[in-house]
């Protein structure tokens, strides 16, 4: 079965918002997210919102726009399950290296009436897969979910841009 392209433009779309919509889910069972994971979002929204213009027109401007979003969260979610994995550092902002208090007053910090909200570390892995599934070889973090399926995207959204230069 082969897709057409915008077939291939509104899965990649849906996945990306499949993608925001469990992000939203965990954070509403109490996983709240941490600098880095809200910047994997950003990419996803952009996606999602790419495929109205790709939609609507010819060409492979859009759809190649809609890989780099992927790609880039993608790269994001790479990076990110580094942090987690402590194979490279993070942002001193939102690791445990750092406090994860940066730009934070000591005023702020001690009072309890004031919404300092809760630091999240970027370096913390607060969901694995194997939470799940009681097997050692699922230690997947939601980070590598992001970046692996977000490839997938990507892949989605370029052969979108092939059919935009082939004419289907």
């Amino acid at each position: 079965m082969t897709l057409t392209r915008n077939q291939l433009i509104t899965l990649a779309a849906c996945a990306s918002a499949a993608i925001l919509a469990g992000a939203y889910i965990f954070q509403a069972l109490g996983y709240p997210p941490c600098k880095m994971c809200w910047w994997q979002r950003y990419p996803h929204f952009a996606a999602v919102a790419i495929a109205v213009p790709a939609l609507g027109t010819r060409g492979r401007f859009w759809p190649l726009m809609g890989a780099l979003a992927a790609l880039t969260t993608s790269a994001i979610g790479i990076y990110h399950s580094g942090v987690e994995r402590h194979w490279w550092a993070g942002p001193a902002s939102c690791t445990a290296a750092g406090n994860g208090i940066e730009g934070m007053s000591l005023d702020t910090l001690l009072d309890p009436a004031a919404d300092a909200g809760h630091v999240v570390l970027c370096d913390q892995i607060p969901w694995r897969l194997s939470d799940l599934i009681p097997w050692e070889a699922l230690d997947i973090t939601m980070a590598n979910i992001n970046a692996a399926a977000s490839l997938a995207f990507a892949l989605l959204w370029l052969a979108a841009a092939r059919h935009s230069r082939a004419g289907r």
